[in-house]
């Protein structure tokens, strides 16, 4: 053919920019973008003649003596005309007329085709000062066309040297841009977004005649000898694909076994630890959608925790952890979505207004949900042995997304210091003549110990619920929870009422003692009550006000403790405890006043560990009642 000159046609002045600054914010993308044209070229040969298509591969080669990075299909190659349409009109997409040509209706779907060449093409130019194409298509007759430009405008078209079938892409890669020619650097690219795609893919390094002799002889060197005297070369290692083309999430649940998911988890996410179980997506209607989630090992901390969920198109990487395809909660799990109808290019707008996503976040999470509600139904004790690792990612579900709360609502459960584990019906059941309307709780079983006893040895279960998340968690519960279902959480600590013990204890002076503990914390607004406990050991408890406690915990949470509210304490002596009982009797001294202060800074233990200044005086306090008791 007899070389032409042009100027690219666009349907919107200067692309280059537009590109280089909106259409991508990561330059290495450009890599995905050829790679996947490549991956569309061999498909469409497929489809041409299934054939021809066999055995066929995309393969990258860095040269970086001749500042080169080179980009070779032997898929269906173009004509002239095609590269007319394909290469010189950016806002022309060749899938839409070759899918017309070669494919029935019913098969479209079915095509694989990612239909980005064109505008994607472009990108190559943000790391590229010249771009050459070598190609020949599979038409019979067919004249190899060779396309070059400088900028992504102007460009030429002349005959090419290319013999076969396919496409070469070959990128002069500018001085700022160097990175690309290093081997490890495309091969890390090339890992992230092309690891599942359809065609193996083979990355090789084009090295100077100096060195292929140098490690020629680094192998003759290192040649081996046989048991027969004679030198045996090692065996030439079998070049292997970087990528998988049949990733796990791509074929059916029944032919996949654990050990698949487990190989295919650590493999992606480079773990050691297995997942606790998984859900395999596999929707054909409304629309195509593949994916496994693994719900990790959260080891009860939800502070910190991240999880991965990389989004595919039709096996071409699009982007970790979108949270308007996967809801925001969903992300601490790890995973691979993979819709063939999301855009290699996907924008935020599109994904917030587009209805089709929408329709598959809600699916996600209806699968989700009815895999956790099926193995609570079906699979009670192998749910609550998982409900240690994954209760802190149901309870953000159930506050984040009201239709997944309102599916996991009687799945919630509630681990006992027992160690059992109860919904709030069976809570309810099990105390609620004791109890009603009410579930008690302990943020720290051990330092709470002597609170949480009371309650269990009236036959009152304590729930654990010592996480982070349970500060928000058990508001919400209340808040949310319809009228007939309402419960109130109440710490250890802030719940009176189903303490006291039964029939009338001996009456006390409390005045005297209200005195006596208001000199000892030093606060003369200090609450203090004298009330008879089941208990009759407990002298007495330091009871925090749990809606204030509350409010505080997430400021400290949310780095806001600036904004909190002054604590509320009320002291409840024991009318039952022969020690309170004494000191309502003794004179007061010396030692009623340090009696009294032992047992609040006793109290304020059971809460907290004491301050600096008040544990040392804690300390010297102890051994002078020692001094006190063996000296009796």
């Amino acid at each position: 053919m007899q070389p032409t000159t042009g100027s690219v046609s666009i349907d919107a002045q200067n692309i280059m920019p537009i590109i280089k600054k909106w259409l991508y914010s990561d330059k290495d993308i450009f890599i995905r973008e050829v790679v996947s044209n490549g991956c569309d070229a061999i498909t469409k040969l497929r489809m041409v003649d299934f054939n021809l298509a066999q055995n066929c591969s995309v393969r990258v080669e860095v040269d970086k003596a001749n500042k080169t990075l080179r980009f070779i299909d032997d898929g269906v190659g173009m004509t002239a005309e095609e590269v007319e349409q394909n290469i010189n009109q950016v806002a022309f997409s060749g899938a839409k007329s070759f899918l017309e040509e070669y494919a029935k209706d019913e098969d479209k779907e079915n095509s694989g085709i990612i239909g980005h060449f064109g505008l994607g093409f472009y990108s190559v130019f943000m790391v590229a000062d010249k771009v050459t194409i070598d190609t020949l298509s599979f038409r019979e007759g067919a004249t190899p066309v060779r396309w070059e430009s400088e900028d992504g405008m102007a460009y030429t078209m002349s005959d090419s040297d290319r013999a076969t079938r396919g496409t070469t892409i070959t990128l002069t890669i500018n001085d700022a841009e160097e990175e690309f020619l290093n081997y490890w650097r495309v091969h890390e690219v090339l890992e992230r977004y092309c690891s599942f795609m359809a065609y193996p893919i083979y990355l090789t390094e084009i090295k100077p005649e100096e060195e292929k002799k140098d490690e020629a002889q680094g192998e003759a060197d290192a040649a081996v000898t046989g048991e027969d005297g004679e030198e045996a070369k090692a065996a030439e290692p079998e070049e292997k694909p970087i990528n998988d083309t049949a990733p796990l999430y791509t074929k059916a649940p029944q032919d996949c076994t654990d050990e698949d998911y487990k190989a295919f988890y650590r493999k992606v996410f480079r773990e050691y630890e297995d997942p606790l179980f998984w859900i395999h997506l596999n929707v054909d209607y409304p629309f195509k959608l593949k994916g496994i989630l693994y719900f990790p090992k959260l080891k009860e901390q939800f502070g910190g925790i991240e999880g991965q969920i990389k989004l595919y198109s039709g096996q071409v990487f699009v982007a970790d952890n979108i949270k308007e395809v996967i809801p925001e909660w969903l992300m601490l799990l790890k995973g691979v979505i993979d819709c063939a109808d999301f855009p290699l290019n996907v924008s935020r707008s599109f994904l917030q207004n587009d209805g089709y996503v929408r329709r598959i976040s809600t699916h996600i999470t209806k699968k989700v949900a009815d895999r956790l509600t099926g193995m609570f139904k079906t699979e009670r004790k192998t749910y609550e042995g998982f409900w240690p690792d994954i209760h802190p990612f149901i309870k953000y579900g159930v506050m984040r997304d009201e239709k997944f709360a309102e599916r996991m609502k009687d799945c919630l459960l509630f681990k006992t210091t027992e160690g059992q584990y109860l919904t709030l019906a069976e809570y309810r059941q099990r105390n609620g003549e004791k109890l009603p309307g009410k579930m008690v709780y302990t943020s720290d079983a051990a330092r709470q110990d002597a609170a949480i006893r009371l309650f269990t040895e009236r036959g009152i279960d304590v729930a654990v619920l010592d996480q982070a998340i349970d500060v928000n968690f058990v508001s919400y519960m209340e808040y949310s929870a319809r009228d007939e279902e309402k419960m109130k959480f109440c710490r250890v600590d802030a719940e009176l009422d189903s303490l006291t013990g039964e029939g009338e204890a001996e009456a006390l002076d409390a005045e005297k003692l209200t005195a006596l503990m208001r000199e000892a914390a030093g606060k003369d607004d200090l609450s203090v009550e004298v009330k008879p406990l089941a208990n009759e050991t407990i002298p007495l408890m330091l009871i925090e006000d749990e809606q204030t406690r509350r409010f505080n915990d997430m400021g400290r949470i949310y780095g806001r403790s600036e904004f909190n509210m002054p604590a509320k304490y009320t002291v409840v002596l024991n009318s039952r405890s022969a020690t309170v009982r004494k000191l309502a009797e003794r004179e007061k001294d010396e030692r009623s006043a340090l009696l009294a202060r032992q047992l609040y800074d006793l109290a304020e233990l059971s809460r907290q560990p004491l301050e600096a200044e008040q544990m040392t005086a804690f300390i010297r306090r102890s051994m002078e009642i020692v001094d006190i008791a063996a000296s009796l």
